[in-house]
């Protein structure tokens, strides 16, 4: 049996004279929240034009992560203004509970609420008992997650509960990946950005959760993977596997763990109990920025490749071992093959030396080019080509004349105001650029490289390259290509 979810997307932005952004939710949202203490109190019936479903009224208060600072008699006279012409109205448990609300909006039409720091589970037991000794249609509880482990309190009192009227999840980024597995766990309800901007820290938008994770439909889940890093919310690896689930039936969810500190990651979540208990044992993860070297440190078996670089990015689990493995030269060196761009024989310059530019920089001569280590710090990069046994050029120093290929693997281009970190206008006919930033669309470096008539390697093909093998680790099946492609945005693009 289908199991699907509601999705009640969240407006945070004053919307248009003509309203076509809410018209345009039709199909994809069930319910509209409105958050009145960051659009103001919005005409019911002018929304009811442009969107037919039903209206949620919020006015969160600045003690639970809201804009609405006034005094608690002017908060209880805008909502008793509204009450009556909104379907649901939210009403924070340490604040609205008053009779003269309470008689105005009767329980069908209340959503009771409280959004706090984070709690234990005793902690969190208590304020749902506060909260459901008030009769209402749905309770939510949401704990703010700062450190690892903190966020899998509320999933735990989901598995206990066993009720369908009951939405529980973690706020902040790291807390982002709760938000997914609740409506499975029984939360009836997930909230989502109208558009770009989010109504809380770590919240996804509308489009988002259908376009990388299939929402509203809940496909089966009998396993957990995810990317780790940080930040791992922009990475597009959750929308690549996810589709390659969809299309071949794999029953698993695979998430994005925005994580501060590895070690702490690993110790309250990876060697947790709870994820096994909750019918989702953690299987495997993909392993970016800046956690690669201590991924390769808690691993408990890594391939030669792996020892060689000192770090991975790919974690796969058997027989209650984590064994770790590096995908990121294969990635590099089969974007460029798909390309048909053959690295032996060529002059390569790798900028960077975190995990992602080692593993390109080794892979490039394992497939048999002459490779350099490009660093801006001398220092790290020094010490990165001696590991490699590869020489070292200092940033300020790259004479590009000498080079034909060139990788990036540094975080610059993430940003639009970010500098170009190569010049583009400098580089050799010929050459062939490789980025392994990656966004929703070419990032500048390759959008200027494939201007110039260079052949330019997408962060997205990288990407698609490298997630092949981590597909094959941790599902024992392959990645259709394909569907690959037209999840990133590369379908009709390049070869």
């Amino acid at each position: 049996m289908r199991q699907s979810v509601t999705l009640i997307a969240s407006l945070v932005e004053p919307p248009s004279a003509e309203g076509a952004e809410l018209a345009a939710l039709a199909g994809r949202a069930t319910a509209l929240e409105v958050r009145a203490d960051r659009v103001g109190d919005l005409d019911p019936d002018w929304l009811r034009d442009r969107f037919a479903g039903p209206l949620v009224y919020t006015l969160r208060s600045r003690a639970e992560g809201g804009e609405f600072g006034g005094s608690r008699e002017r908060r209880h006279r805008r909502m008793l203004e509204v009450a009556a012409r909104y379907d649901r109205v939210d009403l924070e448990g340490d604040r609205d509970l008053v009779p003269e609300l309470l008689a105005a909006i009767p329980p069908e039409r209340r959503i009771l609420s409280w959004h706090g720091p984070a709690a234990d589970l005793a902690g969190l037991r208590s304020r749902l008992r506060h909260l459901v000794a008030t009769p209402a249609a749905l309770y939510k509880l949401v704990p703010r997650a700062v450190h690892s482990g903190e966020e899998l309190v509320p999933l735990a009192l989901l598995a206990e509960l066993g009720r369908r009227d009951v939405a529980a999840f973690a706020a902040g980024p790291v807390g982002a990946w709760t938000r997914l597995i609740a409506p499975r766990l029984g939360a009836p309800v997930v909230f989502a950005a109208a558009g770009g901007e989010p109504a809380a820290p770590g919240q996804l938008s509308l489009a988002r959760l259908a376009r990388d994770y299939g929402l509203p439909e809940l496909g089966e889940a009998r396993a957990l993977f995810g990317v780790v890093g940080s930040p791992a919310l922009p990475s597009l690896s959750p929308r690549l596997h996810n589709a390659a689930y969809r299309a071949l039936g794999v029953p698993a969810i695979y998430v994005p763990f925005e994580v501060p500190s590895f070690a702490d990651f690993w110790l309250e979540v990876v060697e947790s109990a709870l994820p096994a208990n909750l019918g989702l044992p953690l299987g495997g993860l993909s392993v970016t920025t800046p956690h690669k070297d201590v991924a390769f440190a808690v691993a408990g078996a890594t391939s030669p490749l792996a020892q060689r670089l000192q770090t991975v990015n790919t974690l796969t689990r058997r027989a209650g071992v984590w064994e770790g493995e590096s995908t990121d030269a294969e990635g590099v060196v089969e974007a460029l093959r798909a390309r048909a761009v053959e690295p032996k024989g060529r002059r390569a310059a790798v900028v960077g030396c975190g995990g992602a530019g080692r593993a390109a920089a080794l892979g490039l001569a394992l497939a048999g080019a002459e490779v350099a280590v490009v660093n801006r710090g001398a220092e790290r990069g020094l010490a990165a080509a001696r590991a490699l046994g590869l020489p070292f050029v200092a940033l300020a120093d790259l004479d590009v004349s000498r080079f034909d290929l060139f990788v990036h693997a540094t975080p610059l281009g993430r940003a639009v105001a970010d500098e170009l970190p190569l010049p583009v206008a400098r580089l050799p006919e010929g050459s062939a650029v490789v980025d392994l930033v990656y966004g929703e669309a070419p990032t500048r470096l390759v959008a200027e490289a494939a201007r110039r008539g260079l052949a330019a390697v997408d962060g997205r093909e990288v990407l698609l390259c490298q997630a092949r093998p981590q597909f094959r680790a941790m599902t024992g099946q392959e990645l259709p290509v394909e569907v690959g492609r037209v999840a990133l945005g590369l379908a009709g693009e390049g070869a």
